[in-house]
């Protein structure tokens, strides 16, 4: 499994890194709205290896069957090495390039608050908020948890699925494979 879980793991990374690195110099010109949009898309793109390492697994390590259980395992540990790549993909970004990103990003929930019309307290909440979150985000561990959490749902959604498409029992019959 460790062979399987770490190629695929590290291959799923590389897309996710890679994905990041070639659309996060345009998050200015796109907006912050459209670049989730894109950046979840691209995590997708990147977990789809997911599905192929959880079937590659079942072929040539499992003998052809696989247990939701244990197909989930696999997408999951896949999962948590991507995370790992992307995390650490971001830190580099965030504290050797864009040391800034956090107050950008506050001062840019404070713009989109004022154009959505709301009243100035709430705008001053929406500031103190965003403040505090900038600050915390200063901090290298408070930085990688939440970026870790960032791709981790879309990773598991994509392992639940694929645990339940490439799951497959043995036929009444046949011959038990020693899993590896």
């Amino acid at each position: 499994m460790k062979k399987t879980v770490w190629t695929f793991g590290l291959i799923a990374g590389a897309i996710l890194s890679i994905l990041m690195v070639a659309t996060l110099p345009f998050i200015d010109t796109i907006g912050s709205g459209t670049g989730e949009v894109i950046g979840y898309t691209t995590m997708v793109v990147g977990f789809l290896l997911v599905f192929f390492g959880i079937r590659s697994y079942r072929d040539n390590v499992c003998g052809g069957t696989i247990g939701f259980g244990r197909a989930f395992l696999v997408g999951a540990l896949i999962t948590g090495i991507a995370g790992l790549c992307y995390t650490a993909t971001w830190e580099v970004l965030y504290f050797k390039m864009m040391p800034d990103f956090g107050k950008r990003f506050a001062q840019a929930a404070v713009d989109k608050a004022r154009s959505e019309g709301k009243s100035e307290a709430e705008i001053a909440k929406t500031r103190a908020e965003m403040e505090k979150f900038a600050e915390s985000y200063k901090n290298p561990v408070y930085n990688s948890a939440v970026t870790f959490l960032e791709p981790l749902p879309v990773g598991l959604v994509i392992t639940l699925v694929s645990a339940g498409v490439l799951r497959r029992r043995r036929r009444p019959g046949e011959a038990a494979l020693a899993v590896a």
